[in-house]
């Protein structure tokens, strides 16, 4: 495993090669997450070069985060990714430390039970489920009609004009938020959105903040794109002020990703005053908000705080991105964001040179569902989540016999539970048990969170396959 001619497989200087050598080793499972590496006196001994070298390496991979060093312990691979650097995405190379969800063993068994079994109850599964989805018609458009939209892609590089018409009316009707159509860019969905961003905000080795624990911490798109992740940690109202301060005086924030109404994993609405807060910090900071807002006509009760932190925006400081993926499903992929037109019009030229715009049938089919179908199919969606989060927590009482703690949900897709477990292998049992009985949960190390936590979408909730 460790010897000299290992090393001729990888170019550059001697360091290089040993760097390399570590990362595909990661990246293959040779090495997995948590494992200790040899002493470094080892392994300049076994790969014949000084051991400067292998420190030299060593501190590289350590710097990245791809490394943990513990004081009188040794070298171990990471098992989280908060903090990690990758490399630029030129070459599209993922950091090695991603792979190590690969070799998660409960992971592998799901893949298993999902391709083996018909009738599941996949608690893990984010999306909507296709019963919740709405029955869209297009309207009255001949084929000629729709070649001639594509034929003038190029001058729709921000969205249909009808559309970005029809959303800034949803925003005036859901927010009472007036919003010019010259700020709306049209994209397929908040990864599109976040991809953009990424690559015409940001630059390899920035610093950006994120909610702790938060689905932004499992897209591979930001360690793809060479960016520090650093978890602020939350209460019951979104991210503290107190670890917002805290993480911003250790590190560089550059942008802070925030996912503030029905927060996913935890569910969490973050407060009007809390926005505001936040928002003022943040602009004393010099700090962008990048907010998505993907779950807030999801709420069961209509006096819960929906308002998105673009609401109180007087400094053009936040980014606000919209989807529908989670009312008319992800195979209709349209999303839009809000922001300063001259980041809208450059954003825009980056997706032009990479893919030459949107496709207009789902644009089409977008505009159809805010024109005629959203009030009535939110309405009923919210009743049906409602009554599948009852179903869920009164299963969960019984099953657990009131032992696993869980957040109520207000709203959105997910419920936050906590197992009675103290370790890994107490959580693996548990979620083997669940499991046998064809039930998929997200473990809370997916959004960085410590062992003991899962995730429950509960839209997916079925009594009758339990």
């Amino acid at each position: 495993m460790w010897n000299k001619q290992k090393l001729s497989l990888f170019n550059g200087a001697l360091f290089k090669k040993v760097t390399q050598l570590i990362e595909n080793y990661i990246e293959r499972g040779v090495l997995i997450a948590g494992e200790r590496l040899p002493s470094e006196r080892n392994l300049a001994k076994d790969l014949h070069v000084n051991r400067s070298t292998i420190v030299h390496a060593l501190d590289i991979l350590t710097e990245r985060g791809i490394l943990v060093r513990k004081q009188g312990c040794g070298t171990f691979v990471n098992e989280q990714k908060w903090g990690l650097q990758a490399y630029s995405t030129i070459n599209w190379r993922l950091p090695a430390n991603f792979y190590h969800h690969r070799q998660n063993v409960y992971h592998q068994k799901v893949t298993q039970v999902r391709h083996q079994m018909d009738h599941i109850c996949d608690l893990a599964n984010g999306d909507l489920p296709t019963n919740m989805i709405p029955k869209l018609i297009l309207p009255n458009i001949t084929s000629h009609e729709m070649v001639a939209y594509e034929k003038k892609s190029d001058m729709l590089q921000l969205g249909l004009p009808s559309l970005k018409q029809q959303i800034a009316h949803y925003m005036k009707k859901q927010f009472a938020m007036v919003v010019d159509t010259e700020q709306i860019l049209i994209t397929s969905g908040t990864q599109q959105s976040l991809f953009l961003i990424t690559q015409g905000l940001l630059k390899p080795g920035d610093a950006i903040g994120i909610e702790s624990p938060s689905y932004f911490y499992s897209l591979p798109l930001f360690q793809a794109a060479g960016l520090r992740l650093y978890g602020i940690e939350c209460d019951e109202e979104g991210i503290t002020l107190e670890s917002l301060q805290k993480v911003t005086l250790e590190r560089q924030i550059k942008w802070l990703f925030l996912n503030p109404i029905f927060q996913n994993p935890i569910g969490c609405v973050m407060s009007n005053q809390r926005k505001k807060q936040v928002l003022a910090f943040c602009r004393k900071q010099c700090i962008g908000i990048v907010e998505d807002d993907a779950y807030s006509g999801l709420a069961f009760d209509e006096k819960t705080n929906i308002l998105p932190i673009k609401k109180f925006d007087v400094s053009n400081q936040v980014v606000y991105l919209g989807s529908l993926s989670k009312y008319i499903g992800r195979n209709i992929r349209i999303g839009w964001m809000i922001a300063p037109s001259e980041i809208i019009e450059k954003l825009a030229n980056i997706r032009h040179h990479i893919d030459s715009g949107l496709s207009i049938l789902p644009q089409l089919l977008a505009e159809e569902y805010l024109s005629h179908h959203y009030q009535t199919h939110q309405k009923w969606l919210r009743q049906q989540l409602q009554n599948k989060a009852n179903q869920l927590m009164d299963w969960l009482d019984d099953y657990f016999n009131g032992d696993v703690i869980y957040r109520v949900p207000t709203g959105g897709f997910h419920l936050y539970a906590h197992l009675p477990v103290n370790n890994a292998a107490q959580e693996l049992t548990i979620l083997n048990q669940l499991l046998s009985k064809h039930i998929i949960v997200s473990q809370g190390t997916d959004f960085g969170d410590n062992v003991g936590s899962i995730r429950l979408s509960y839209g997916h909730f079925e009594k009758n396959l339990l």
